[in-house]
C-alpha cells in the first residue's frame, strides 16, 4: 500500500479549503450584487448620469430640440451673474431658507415639546398637524389660493376683527413672498415637529427627575437639559429644512406663478422656466450646477458650525 506524506496530505486539504472559500466568497459576492446592483444601476441613471449632463450642457446653447448643441464656454455663468431676475430669485430663496430657520424650526419644536406631554387629544393633534406633509403639494397650493381670497378668502375674517384690510396676497408684490412663507410653513411644521417629537421622547427620564430633586426649573430643565440632548436632531431638522427651501418649485408655481414680476419666483421654478419653458437648456443647466454646489456649500458650513453645540452621545 502506498503511503502519502503528511505534506502532500496537507497541502490537499489547504487547497480544498481555499477552493471552498473562493467558492463562499464568489457566491457572497453575486448575492450582493444581485441585491445591490439594481439599486445602483437606477442610481446611476437618475442621480448621476443628470449630474454630468448638467454639467456638460452648462457650457453649451441648446434648446432641447436641436440635434447639436452649440459649444459657448462660460457664457451661460457671464449672463448668470449679469442676469437681474436671477438675483432677485436668489434674494427669495435666501429668504424662504432664513424663514425655514427662523419660523418653521423654532415654532415646530414648541409644538413637538407641548404635544410631548400627556395631554387630552395630544395624538390627535399630532395627526392634524403632520397631515399637511403628506398632502399634494398642487392641492394645498388651491386650497390656499381660496384662503388668501381678499375678497371672499377665509383669511379676511380674522383681519376684519382686528381692523385690518386684507391685502391682495397673490397679486401685490409686497405680500407675494410672505403668502409663499406662510404656506411653506405651513406645510413641512408637521414633519419637522414629528422628528422634534423622536428626539424629545429618547431622553432619558432618568435625567429630569435628578434634576428636579435638585430643584430646577421647568425652563433650566428645557435650557441645560431638552437643547442639549435634542441638538442632533436639531441640526437634522435645519439642515433638511435648508435644503427644502433651497429646493422650493410647486407652492410658488402654483400660488403665484412666481409672480407678479418675479416677487415670489424661487430658484428652482426660475431654472425650470429657462430650460422648459423658454428651453434654454444651457442656461438651465448652468443655474442647476450653481444650486448644487451652493447646496454643498450650505451644508459644509452648518456642519462645520454644528460642532460647537451639537452634542451626541
Amino acid at each position: 500500500m502506498k503511503v502519502i506524506p503528511r505534506s502532500s496530505e496537507s497541502r490537499g486539504q489547504a487547497t480544498l479549503r481555499k477552493r471552498g472559500l473562493s467558492r463562499r466568497h464568489l457566491r457572497e459576492a453575486l448575492t450582493f450584487w444581485a441585491f445591490v446592483g439594481p439599486n445602483l444601476f437606477l442610481f446611476g441613471v437618475f442621480t448621476f448620469w443628470p449630474l454630468i449632463a448638467s454639467g456638460s450642457w452648462s457650457f453649451t446653447k441648446w434648446d432641447l430640440i436641436s440635434p447639436t448643441k452649440d459649444f459657448v464656454g462660460l457664457e451661460n455663468y457671464q449672463r448668470m451673474i449679469a442676469d437681474p431676475i436671477f438675483w432677485r430669485v436668489v434674494r427669495n430663496t435666501l429668504w424662504v431658507a432664513a424663514s425655514a430657520i427662523v419660523i418653521k424650526v423654532p415654532l415646530a419644536l414648541v409644538l413637538a415639546v407641548l404635544l410631548n406631554r400627556r395631554l387630552p387629544g395630544s395624538k390627535l393633534y399630532r395627526a392634524i398637524i403632520f397631515s399637511p406633509t403628506f398632502t399634494n403639494s398642487v392641492a394645498i397650493a388651491m386650497v390656499w389660493s381660496w384662503i388668501f381670497d381678499p375678497f371672499y378668502g377665509l383669511l379676511r375674517a380674522p383681519l376684519d376683527l382686528v381692523g385690518l384690510t386684507s391685502p391682495d396676497w397673490l397679486l401685490d408684490m409686497r405680500w407675494s413672498l410672505v403668502a409663499v412663507i406662510i404656506v411653506l410653513t405651513w406645510q413641512g411644521l408637521g414633519y419637522s415637529m414629528v422628528i422634534f417629537l423622536a428626539g424629545l421622547q429618547s431622553i432619558p427620564a432618568v435625567l429630569y427627575e435628578a434634576a428636579k430633586v435638585d430643584g430646577a426649573s421647568e425652563w433650566a430643565l428645557f435650557r441645560h437639559i431638552t437643547l442639549p440632548m435634542i441638538s442632533p436632531t436639531t441640526f437634522f431638522v435645519m439642515v433638511t429644512s435648508v435644503i427644502g427651501a433651497l429646493k422650493v418649485f410647486a407652492i410658488p408655481d402654483v400660488l403665484t406663478d412666481g409672480g407678479p414680476l418675479y416677487s415670489s419666483s424661487t430658484y428652482l421654478l426660475y431654472l425650470y422656466e429657462n430650460a422648459f419653458n423658454w428651453f434654454r437648456v444651457g442656461y438651465g443647466s448652468a443655474l442647476a450646477v450653481v444650486l448644487f454646489f451652493f447646496i454643498l456649500l450650505v451644508t459644509f458650513i452648518q456642519n462645520r458650525f454644528s460642532q460647537r453645540w451639537v452634542h451626541y452621545g
